[in-house]
């Protein structure tokens, strides 16, 4: 080697980088390199900053001979090759740094490469030992320059040797647990994937006020701690100010603020280098310190940041994991089904550490089942709850839940005040609102469940008033974002349809807050009465599905407007509000709720002595006649049905009249002792009439399925087949799918009857397909005897079984009782059992009641 070397060395024994490029082609990519290296404070070595007293051969080979590392920037040029010379510099440099570690980085996107560089291109590629990767920018090269030397540094040169002496380690700042983690293991999962994920620096865990974000960033903190990682965990939550973020950084990560520098400046050198999560806990009270954090992750291309917030901090690098709650059981969920929601474990385990005999019975089930679902899964909630438990059995809890914000008191002495109680918790967001957003979370309560952005639009479209009295002009949009970003709002998708909605303890605080301004609750009344006004129009049609979607995301509220018009006497309004909402109130299975509702309506109006107008009469006389007609065979019926056919007649509304005559011809059918079939026929018939001077050919084709019914239990299976065809093609022609599926799934009996089973299944399964399409249950349970009597019929014994066990247990759970006893399918089920089938019909009737739906029809379609 050249004694030349002596005179390139530097004093200051860095470790050295030596840089291999062409020098004017990729002059920017030099100093970005050289920036990385420097910002690491290791030695950049290039051929442009030393002195030349030698040839540029023996320079560079002086150079690489005292280097540590070898950098090599590609673009398009080979670089030039001297005459007695068989490869260019470029190439020369790479053959001699053999032995040392290699770094190799390619511009994308230029123009042709030279041949002879494609060639040490491919030699480069089929080296094992070599790092490769391409970048489009200088920025970019010095991000990724300045991450492999730092890796390079900790797996190479013993990077902790550049660490100042007396820094803490950071990991051991990583808030102690406990409890274990319940139900999150999906989440941590997710939190660490994100941070795993290629150029991720900031990560903000977002959610509600005991929602858990802070015991899920300790869980992740111990997660990459235990993978080697280096983590610090910054708690803000005694804090007061944003100006304190960063000296609390700096305190945690143990540097000095001892003057001189700026504290920031100190934090960027000290963590240069370092593979390092900040783990950043509770900031939504502190948002203006976000610039800091941007400025430190901008800084330090190895530093990454975890944070928990209630709100977002809303900047460009960050990513958002938002936290939801944890699962509850459903409403008829046995105990091994609610003992596997996390909510439940949850509650179960905290109760254990008040009264460790506690545990899940059959007695307490439901209970534990009811006060988790009461308070939504909110973890904080759960906890004061079940602490709870030392005093007061579930069932009391449950009783008391509906003053859950003064019940839910008394957290853990060494949580912060704010998280003590469920009020305090709440209240800590609330008072980081402006005056604006604060108004709107008042007027916002008016709604009860769900709502969409349209019905929020319309109760803050005016002045709203604040706590003080005052009227504000809110932008809606701007006001709803401020109460997601405060985590007091949440935005999700209910069935297919976008929704806001609060969680149960934040309405509940909320309505203790202040009461509701009288004109935002008219307001709310009056957009959903006309809402309902164009229910008929859209639910009668193809937009039948969508639009069914949309009423049943907001279905709370329509219940509470209805509830609102009876109790301030607006009894016209009530009654007609419940008419617009026939069709979605009997496709989700509620009419039972409204035949209530009209009883009351009369209830008032007799002891008040209101006397009714005609049209409200009769929508009250149906509701009550005609669902009691089900409900309770005993009661006679057919004489207020009678009054509301005539009253409807007398407002002319024949469209209303065929619906109560087809109910009252029904009625007739039920008659004791013997049904009167003459005058159901004739009500049947006039019925028919009344819908086709309305031309309402849902309403014909509705008249014709209960003729073709009566033809067939009056023994004429020809005509009555006749009759439900011309149903089947009347209610196919408007495009609506409720309707269809009646008519198909009656049209199916005739042939089931007739032997035609082929095409009794074919009807019976498109009758269900729509039923389970639309949600609904009724039609879901007919459909079901429909392919169980096509079953019996092909003599297949276990899938009568599985489909009589799914029958009776949706039947229990819905509360649907057979209609009137039409049941053609029994006859062929008896045949079948008569035959022997009946241990396996049994046996699996017992399986069919377990398993879930779509298992039953996928056995029974095969």
């Amino acid at each position: 080697m050249d004694t030349s070397t002596d005179m390139i060395r530097t004093p200051d024994q860095r470790i050295r980088v030596f840089v291999s490029s062409t020098l004017r082609e990729l002059e920017p990519e030099r100093a970005a390199a050289r920036a990385a290296i420097e910002s690491l404070r290791l030695a950049p070595v290039m051929f442009e900053l030393g002195a030349r007293p030698h040839p540029p051969r023996s320079l560079y080979r002086s150079y690489l001979a005292q280097s540590d590392i070898f950098v090599g920037i590609y673009g398009e040029q080979y670089g030039w090759v001297a005459p007695d010379e068989d490869v260019s510099g470029l190439e020369d440099e790479y053959s001699l740094s053999e032995g040392m570690p290699r770094l190799v980085y390619l511009r994308r996107g230029g123009g042709e490469r030279a041949p002879r560089l494609r060639e040490l291109l491919d030699r480069i590629r089929s080296d094992d030992k070599t790092s490769y990767r391409s970048f489009d920018t200088p920025a970019e090269l010095q991000a990724l320059l300045t991450d492999d030397l730092a890796v390079l540094m900790a797996e190479r040169f013993g990077a902790s040797s550049r660490t100042a002496v007396g820094t803490p380690a950071a990991s051991s700042s990583i808030p102690a647990s406990f409890s274990s983690l319940v139900g999150r293991e999906r989440e941590l999962g997710a939190v660490l994937e994100l941070l795993d994920a290629p150029g991720v620096r900031l990560v903000t865990i977002v959610g509600p006020g005991g929602i858990g974000k802070s015991r899920l960033s300790i869980a992740a903190a111990d997660a990459l701690a235990a993978k080697g990682r280096e983590v610090a965990f910054v708690l803000l939550e005694a804090l007061s100010a944003p100006s304190q973020v960063v000296p609390e950084i700096a305190r945690v990560l143990g540097v000095r603020d001892t003057g001189g520098e700026r504290l920031q400046d100190k934090l960027v050198a000290a963590l240069a280098g370092r593979d390092l999560v900040l783990v950043v806990d509770n900031m939504e009270h502190l948002l203006a310190a976000s610039d800091d954090l941007v400025h430190l992750i901008t800084a330090l291309p190895r530093l990454q940041v975890l944070v928990t917030s209630r709100s977002p901090l809303r900047v460009r690098a960050e990513r958002i994991f938002e936290l939801g709650a944890l699962t509850v059981p459903s409403a008829d969920a046995d105990t091994d089904d609610a003992e596997a929601a996390s909510a439940v474990e949850l509650f179960v385990q905290r109760a254990q550490a008040v009264r460790p005999d506690f545990g899940i019975t059959k007695d307490n089930c439901a209970a534990v089942a009811g006060i988790v679902r009461a308070v939504d899964g909110v973890p904080l909630a759960i906890e004061l709850a079940a602490a709870r438990t030392r005093t007061m059995t579930p069932p009391e809890l449950l009783a008391r839940l509906d003053s859950a914000l003064t019940l839910l008191v008394g957290g853990a002495r060494d949580l912060p005040v704010r998280q003590q109680a469920l009020r305090s918790t709440i209240e800590w967001s609330v008072r980081l609102l402006d005056r604006e957003a604060a108004a709107a979370f008042d007027a916002i309560a008016v709604f009860r469940g769900p709502f969409s952005l349209a019905a929020a639009e319309a109760v803050l479209a005016e002045g709203i008033a604040t706590q003080d009295g005052d009227l504000v002009q809110v932008d809606a949009l701007g006001v709803l974002d401020a109460l997601m970003d405060a985590s007091l709002l949440r935005r999700f998708e209910r069935g297919g349809e976008l929704v806001f909605g609060t969680l149960a303890v934040v309405h509940a605080y909320a309505l203790q807050r202040a009461p509701i301004d009288t004109a935002a609750t008219e307001r709310w009344a009056q957009y959903y009465i006309a809402f309902a006004r164009t229910i008929d129009d859209h639910l009668r049609g193809v937009e039948q599905v969508p639009f069914l979607a949309r009423l049943t995301a907001e279905t709370e509220n329509h219940a509470a407007v209805e509830r609102y018009l009876l109790d301030t006497k607006h009894l016209d309004a009530a009654a007609e509000f419940a008419w617009s909402m026939y069709m979605p109130l009997w496709i989700g299975g509620r009419l039972g709720l409204v035949r209530a509702w009209m009883a009351e309506l009369m209830e008032v109006a007799e002891q008040s002595g209101i006397e009714l107008a005609p049209r409200t009469e009769a929508i009250a006389l149906y509701y009550t006649r005609a669902i009691a007609f089900w409900q309770d065979p005993d009661i006679d019926v057919v004489p207020g049905l009678a009054r509301s056919v005539a009253l409807f007649d007398e407002v002319g509304d024949p469209a209303g009249a065929g619906l109560a005559g087809l109910s009252l011809g029904l009625a007739h059918l039920s008659v004791r002792p013997a049904p009167d079939v003459e005058a159901a026929r004739g009500d049947l018939e006039a019925s028919l009439t009344h819908f086709r001077v309305a031309h309402d050919v849902w309403g014909e084709a509705m008249a014709q399925v209960a003729l073709g019914r009566l033809d067939l239990a009056m023994g004429q299976p020809a005509r009555a087949a006749e009759r439900l065809d011309t149903s089947v093609r009347e209610a196919a022609s408007e495009g609506e799918l409720l309707g269809r599926a009646i008519a198909q799934h009656n049209r199916g009996w005739p042939s089931f009857l007739a032997g035609d089973i082929d095409a009794a299944e074919a009807d019976f399964a498109e009758a269900l397909d729509i039923s389970l399409e639309l949600g609904h249950d009724e039609g879901v349970v007919y459909g079901l005897d429909g392919l169980l009597g096509v079953a019996a019929a092909r003599g297949q014994a276990e899938s009568v079984g599985l489909l009589s066990g799914a029958v009776a247990r949706l039947r229990r759970r819905t509360g649907l009782v057979n209609e009137a006893g039409f049941t053609p399918q029994s006859a062929a089920v008896e045949a079948l059992r008569a035959a022997g089938g009946a241990a396996v019909i049994d046996e699996a009737a017992v399986r069919g009641e377990q398993m879930p739906l779509a298992k039953v029809l996928e056995h029974v379609r095969g």
